[in-house]
């Protein structure tokens, strides 16, 4: 238990005092986008890695969340009523998401995904009096939840870190709970829960609706970050991106998602201002991932710690040994 209330209060106290040490704004605000992105890949992994629901349309429902955000703050709605209200028709759009995509699993679960995720897109791009088309949305001004101006940005990261505990500590306590575990269950034997007399698309159904709520809070964050919104949003390669950080940092871990995607911002952001071919680089780390730690960064780090500690301990008790004499 030590050995990781140690690490987890040495992590908390750097993010919460990052604004104090981190070198100017800019790379503030990367971590800003590094905690929302990190919400996000924490949502899909509630499909892709306790489910075992590989999802490539994700973003339609980060799509819906950002779009009803923008569109009820433009004609007119205040901030909490546009908040209010992409989580409610986010709910909705999870629900007929979930309906649409259970049917089946596996690759035509893959299938269903990928096309609800093009349908949005489309949307995203035709429904011009909605959403400009390819002009995108923009918008002016973000909150002041109880006077404190979401406008500085120290002030919007610290509610960013806010909502990233509050994921993080949800989906901890929902793992550890029945259901968690249930749902574990239906991605390793489908079958044998059924014959046990668990409601397997119930389960499904209702991780879907946890994840669209994490989706949500995502993208409502990303909303008021960018104070823009195109379907570059909701387009594959963001569903694609989101994925991949999953796969990258983890999946069915709580803290690998979040890894992935400080990878991926950082090398977006940062490491990209110094290599013009930065996709370039970023493929050959995701293959170096998968062909050095196959399950992921931090349980890949998890094991070599513990594969280098064990080979210490193992070197020190043979220097201090003692042979027996042989009689």
């Amino acid at each position: 238990m030590n050995n990781r209330i140690i690490p987890l209060a040495i992590g908390f106290v750097l993010l919460a005092a990052l604004p104090y040490w981190i070198p100017g704004v800019y790379y503030l605000n990367v971590a800003s986008q590094i905690l929302f992105y990190a919400v996000f890949a924490i949502g899909v992994n509630i499909l892709a890695g306790y489910a075992g629901l590989v999802s490539l349309g994700h973003a339609a429902l980060f799509g819906v969340a950002a779009y009803t955000t923008g569109y009820m703050l433009q004609i007119g709605f205040g901030h909490p009523a546009a908040i209010l209200t992409a989580f409610g028709v986010t709910a909705l759009a999870a629900a007929v998401y979930a309906v649409v995509s259970l049917r089946t699993s596996g690759i035509g679960y893959i299938m269903i995904t990928l096309a609800i995720g093009q349908i949005a897109w489309g949307l995203a791009y035709r429904w011009i009096s909605v959403t400009n088309g390819d002009n995108g949305v923009s918008l002016h001004g973000r909150p002041a939840p109880f006077g404190i101006a979401l406008s500085s940005p120290t002030a919007f990261y610290y509610t960013t870190l806010i909502v990233f505990l509050i994921s993080i500590a949800a989906v901890a306590t929902f793992v550890r709970s029945p259901m968690g575990a249930a749902l574990k269950g239906t991605r390793d034997q489908a079958r044998r829960m059924n014959a046990l007399g668990y409601h397997v698309w119930a389960i499904r159904f209702w991780a879907t609706m946890f994840s669209g709520l994490l989706t949500t809070a995502a993208a409502i964050l990303f909303v008021y970050y960018n104070q823009f919104m195109s379907p570059q949003t909701v387009a594959l390669t963001a569903s694609a991106e989101v994925l991949l950080m999953v796969i990258a940092g983890g999946a069915s871990t709580l803290f690998g998602p979040a890894v992935g995607a400080a990878l991926v911002v950082i090398v977006k952001n940062v490491v990209s201002a110094y290599i013009t071919r930065w996709n370039f680089l970023l493929g050959a780390i995701f293959v170096a991932i998968v062909i050095f730690m196959p399950e992921g960064l931090v349980p890949g780090s998890v094991r070599l710690w513990r594969l280098m500690f064990s080979s210490r301990s193992e070197d020190k008790s043979a220097q201090t040994g003692v042979t027996e004499p042989s009689p």
